[in-house]
Parts: structure tokens; C-alpha cells; sequence
């Protein structure tokens, strides 16, 4: 197969909006990253269920179809171990799939392949498996049990993998394209609730670079605090932030993970020296999240530096509530984050 077999329909306006100057939505960045990698490589190919003529759940496929051709964009029954599966095959023999779960609640149907073969390939002597999983995760739009979970930490456990949760459209974009052309499998997860944020819009160079994983982004200075978090959370850390900051005149830094695996221990460990105490933030479930792990590495290597102990704010440990007002117990809220960091800068 190759790329110029398929192509077939223009490219529609809905893609273009970084070549004509407009400001992106997340959502639209990871779309303008699967095109453009698209056009760049004729191995890249999307699977998923309802990726080709609905063009996704979320859209974010919309139109691709039409221009890629059916073989480049491929939908498939609801089976996400089989085209896990069938994608981890097709890396082997050259190509780079990017695979949709439609909510990333589903991938754990792919754990088997996911953690068992995929990630072991390499070190079984069987070859990379250059690959993308990508979908939607996180609460706060009522999705219920089934649409809004986490599921990062199922695996992070896992060595061979790399798992990137952007929060930003930039990022998003060029954090994408470098999972596309890792040679290791990535599992890439976007927050629902982020992706079409009117605040998170803004204009693109035209030729975004890919974004090197595993390195951290510090999206705020400060030097009271700091806050290790990703995904939503650091926008309700931000809010956090200024609010503290107008309240107590708390000067809180807030570093953004972006990488999960590999994890930018240096990055966390330099901003906790800067600000002697620090706070972990995640809207994943507590027992077993990445705070804990965190929490250990800063004590095994930052422990001298700190003036406080390490606190965590977090999800409770129950599955995603579907009731509004139950959800948003669940959730971490801004006022969590404040009391926590009002009690590390008594301390």
C-alpha cells in the first residue's frame, strides 16, 4: 500500500486552520497532527471504531476519509483487544497505526496486548512496535463510570511503554507528532474536557516540531510552592494559584509533567530545591496514583531541601460518580488544592 494509491478528496477547511492563521482547539491540534503526519509518512494509518465515515466520537477524524482513502483510515467492529491487535501486526511489518479507543475507559480490553506483547517486544528480541494509542479520558462532563476514568496508572507500571497526557493545544500538537514517530508504543491521552476549552485556543506556527516526550513544561514561576501535576489539573492548579497568590500573596510554581513515561525526575526534583515544599495534584483515584510514586523519589532524592512534608491532592478512591454533585465530590476542586497548599506554606 502506499500513500498515493489512497489519497483521493481535498483537504477540508476544518483542517487548515493553523496554514490560514487561525487559532486551534486542542482537539483541532491533534487533529492538524495526525494530518500532517499523514501527508509526511505514508505508513501512518488511523484504526478505530467509527474513525471513517462518522469520524470519531469526538470528530477528530472528520474528513479524513475522504482524503486518505479507507485503507489509511480504518474502521472496526467494537473489539479493542483485536485491533490493538491487528495494529501491533502491521507496526511490525513497517507501518506506524494510530489506534482511536473511543474513551480511553476501554483500553483496559486491550491491556493483554497492550502490557503482555506490545510493550515486550523489543526486549524479546521481536522488534519495536512504533505505534499510537490514543482517546479521550477524565471527568467533570457527567460522562458517568464507563467515559470518565483515568486510567494512566494501569499503565505506568509498565516498562516499555511511554504514556504522554498533554494539556494544551500546542503541546497536544507537538507532543502527538512525536509519539507518531517514536519507535516505541505510546499511549496518548487527551482530556475530554480540554479539547474543544475556548481558553485553550491559540495560533500555531504553520511547521509545529515535534515536541521531545519526557520532558516537563513549567507553566508557572514561583517561589513559594510547587505544584507537579498534568492534564486538567493544571489549569485548576493555575486557578489555584492566582487565587492564593490575590488571597495570602503565595507564589506558587506549577510544573506540567506533559510525559508520564518517561518521567522528568530532574525537572521535579529542581523545582522542589527552588521552593522547599511541594504538592502533588491528580485527578486520578489516590491508593496507587502517580503522587505516590512521585512522593518516593522526591524523599529518596530532595528529602534535605524540603520545609514541609510532600502532600497530595487527588480523586477519592471510588469509580466516577455519574450524579453532578457526586462527581464534583470526586473530583479535585480548586478549594482542595488551596486548603492543601495553604497548610504546606503554615507549616
Amino acid at each position: 500500500m502506499s500513500a498515493t494509491e489512497v489519497m483521493t478528496g481535498p483537504k477540508p477547511e476544518h483542517v487548515r486552520n493553523t496554514e490560514l492563521g487561525k487559532p486551534v482547539t486542542m482537539l483541532e491540534a491533534i487533529r492538524e497532527a495526525l494530518w500532517e503526519e499523514m501527508e509526511r509518512d505514508p505508513t501512518v494509518f488511523l484504526i478505530g471504531e467509527d474513525i471513517g465515515a462518522y469520524g470519531g466520537a469526538f470528530k477528530v477524524t472528520e474528513g479524513f476519509i475522504d482524503h486518505f482513502g479507507e485503507k489509511r483510515v480504518i474502521d472496526t467492529p467494537i473489539s479493542e483487544a483485536g485491533f490493538t491487535g491487528a495494529a501491533a501486526g502491521a507496526a511490525h511489518m513497517g507501518m506506524r497505526p494510530v489506534v482511536e479507543m473511543q474513551f480511553m475507559d476501554f483500553v483496559s480490553c486491550a491491556y493483554e496486548p497492550l502490557t503482555n506483547y506490545i510493550a515486550t517486544s523489543r526486549w524479546r528480541g521481536s522488534g519495536p512496535v512504533p505505534m499510537v494509542v490514543r482517546g479521550p479520558v477524565g471527568g467533570g462532563v457527567r460522562g458517568g463510570p464507563f467515559h470518565s476514568q483515568n486510567p494512566e496508572m494501569a499503565f505506568f507500571h509498565t516498562p516499555g511503554l511511554k504514556i504522554v497526557y498533554p494539556c494544551t493545544a500546542r503541546d497536544a500538537k507537538g507532543l502527538m507528532k512525536a509519539a507518531i514517530r517514536d519507535d516505541d508504543p505510546v499511549l496518548f491521552f487527551e482530556h475530554k474536557k480540554l479539547y474543544r476549552a475556548p481558553f485553550l485556543r491559540e495560533v500555531l506556527e504553520p511547521e509545529s516540531e515535534p515536541i521531545p516526550l519526557g520532558k516537563a513544561r513549567l507553566h508557572r514561576e514561583g517561589k513559594d510552592l510547587t505544584i507537579v501535576t498534568y492534564g486538567n489539573m493544571v489549569h485548576e492548579s493555575a486557578k489555584a494559584a492566582e487565587q492564593l497568590h490575590e488571597e495570602i500573596g503565595l507564589d506558587v510554581e506549577i510544573l506540567d509533567l506533559r510525559t508520564l513515561l518517561p518521567l522528568d525526575e530532574e525537572a521535579v526534583i529542581e523545582s522542589v530545591k527552588r521552593t522547599n515544599r511541594v504538592l502533588l495534584v491528580h485527578e486520578d483515584t489516590r491508593t496507587g496514583g502517580i503522587a505516590g510514586e512521585l512522593a518516593m523519589r522526591i524523599s529518596e532524592k530532595a528529602f534535605e531541601w524540603l520545609d514541609a512534608p510532600i502532600l497530595r491532592v487527588t480523586a477519592i478512591d471510588t469509580p466516577v460518580p455519574y450524579s453532578p454533585p457526586l462527581e464534583d465530590y470526586y473530583l479535585p476542586q480548586i478549594a482542595d488544592i488551596t486548603a492543601a497548599a495553604k497548610y504546606l506554606a503554615r507549616y
